[in-house]
């Protein structure tokens, strides 16, 4: 295989010295332009042993912005396993940049940890430091920027999925890839499922941040909006790869503020109790829906959640958990209910009658009016 040549490596590789021996000295951003821009996959792997490294050892000590170090960090990862990166950058060091206020230094910490999506094994090395499990729960909810939000959202998705202890399911039958639903060809260990919910100290960290009872999110109504909208983005993809796991806890969820501050009225729904799992407590405790953008986020999780619940495995026990959270849900809720039973007419023709058929299963309460719409 022919290999580019890289020009600038050595003028680069005395500035990575220089910066190793004084990380305070200004980074020359052109010369690490340069040589990030002729990067391919058959050239990067012989220049990750030179320089990643001295790239490792300048961000453990760097204060200023790391973006430009990051983007090329992340450019030599590509060809990087999980656990070699682990050799160069310790639980701790990870931790601390997903702790930093730089997006770059979170975002690189995150392209480390999705490396633990490649195999079962590598998430159960992961599940082990609980430490950086919950780091990575924290800063995917509570950061402000939103491609930390995003990054954080598809790392834990795509682990959770290898790491899936369930058999993957069967190609729908509409005959969309099997990759639309998930990602694993085999059942992973489920080490990672248990340490976000099994472990009480994990899972409380994740509900708390979600019903504004924690630091970062108590009285913080933008935050909170930002950590809300993140889990019920993630949530109906987790729901199809383990529903009976996301219905189900052993640890009654904290009560949303929204419930005990007076916003909720009258008819708000009861507090989370024990034996609930996240699905329902998002779906139908954790918004405020006097909050419109709120209530919009919540009607666009029900339009994913259905949608993709139509893909996955028959079982008498999934329709049963469906049919129940859409009944409460949108027992009060008319612009909920109204959305879903229109979600065929702003589906492609030949999907909505299919969709119109699963709207009759899931909502036979409602069966006439899918029917006529």
């Amino acid at each position: 295989m022919d290999v580019t040549p890289v020009t600038g490596l050595d003028e680069l590789d005395q500035h990575l010295d220089d910066l190793v021996r004084d990380p305070s000295l200004p980074l020359n951003a052109k010369l690490f332009d340069d040589v990030e821009l002729q990067l391919t996959e058959s050239n990067t792997p012989p220049i990750v042993i030179r320089f990643l490294p001295k790239l490792t050892t300048i961000l453990k000590q760097y204060t200023q912005d790391p973006a430009i170090l990051a983007s090329l960090t992340i450019k030599l990862l590509r060809p990087v396993s999980f656990t070699q990166i682990l050799s160069l950058a310790s639980e701790e060091s990870l931790i601390q940049a997903l702790d930093s206020p730089a997006p770059a230094a979170n975002i690189l910490a995150m392209t480390v940890i999705h490396k633990a999506a490649a195999s079962p094994a590598d998430a159960a090395i992961l599940s082990a430091m609980n430490g950086l499990v919950a780091a990575l729960i924290r800063r995917w909810l509570a950061a402000p920027q939103v491609e930390v939000g995003q990054k954080g959202g598809k790392v834990l998705g795509d682990i959770l999925d290898i790491d899936c202890p369930l058999p993957p399911p069967p190609p729908p039958s509409n005959g969309a890839p099997q990759t639309e639903i998930v990602l694993r060809k085999a059942p992973g260990q489920g080490r990672m499922w248990d340490r976000i919910f099994g472990d009480r100290t994990t899972y409380m960290l994740l509900l708390d941040l979600c019903s504004g009872r924690h630091p970062d999110t108590s009285g913080n109504a933008h935050q909170l909006s930002l950590a809300q909208g993140r889990l019920l983005r993630i949530l109906p993809r987790l729901a199809a790869l383990n529903l009976d796991v996301l219905t189900h806890s052993n640890s009654a969820a904290a009560t949303p503020v929204h419930l005990t501050n007076g916003h909720g009225g009258a008819s708000s729904p009861p507090a989370p109790h024990r034996g609930e799992g996240l699905l329902p407590f998002a779906a139908l405790r954790m918004v405020d829906k006097t909050d419109v953008l709120m209530h919009l986020s919540l009607v666009d999780f029900f339009e994913a959640f259905v949608s993709l619940m139509r893909l996955t495995g028959y079982s008498a026990d999934k329709m049963d958990t469906i049919r129940s959270l859409v009944a409460e849900a949108t027992a009060e809720d008319a612009v909920l209910k109204d959305a879903l039973l229109t979600l065929p007419d702003r589906m492609v023709e030949e999907e909505a009658e299919d969709l119109r058929r699963w709207l009759r299963e899931i909502m036979p309460w409602e069966a006439a009016g899918v029917a006529v719409r």
